[in-house]
């Protein structure tokens, strides 16, 4: 069974930021979360709105609580929204379902964590998530 080390999280944070930085984004907040949910790696960039942290952290961890991506959370969310309403405030508040949460599956494709990015347009928080986890040398799951 693969794991996500700390030298993988933190390429993922030092990527997806360099990515961020190339395209013109906006400031992004990065958290990187292994397997069980626990900060691996994070950065803020100066310039971050206020809780970006929570917002980042929350789009990783409800991709790791249901096993998909943000993206497939946000589509979840148009066509269940009281469901989504109920296990956000049942998780306490600590799942965002709107793209930029991201898994991170291992080569024998067992979700080893996840990235959740917040600064930009989902989407744009998205493409940096996918950035970051292939220069790991992961794969990457959106939803």
């Amino acid at each position: 069974m693969s794991t996500l080390t700390l030298d993988q999280a933190q390429t993922v944070v030092t990527v997806a930021l360099r990515h961020a930085r190339t395209a013109g984004y906006q400031p992004l907040a990065v958290a990187v979360l292994d397997a069980r949910g626990v900060m691996k790696a994070f950065a803020a960039e100066d310039g971050t709105s206020l809780r970006r942290e929570e917002i980042a952290r929350g789009k990783a961890h409800g991709a790791l609580a249901f096993g998909i991506g943000s993206r497939a959370l946000a589509a979840r969310a148009q066509t269940q929204p009281q469901f989504i309403a109920a296990v956000t405030h049942a998780v306490g508040g600590s799942l965002i379902p709107v793209p930029g949460g991201v898994l991170i599956r291992g080569a024998d494709k067992t979700i080893i964590g996840a990235v959740g990015i917040s600064g930009d347009v989902s989407d744009n928080d998205e493409k940096a998530a996918l950035a970051g986890i292939e220069a790991a040398g992961l794969a990457a799951d959106p939803g």
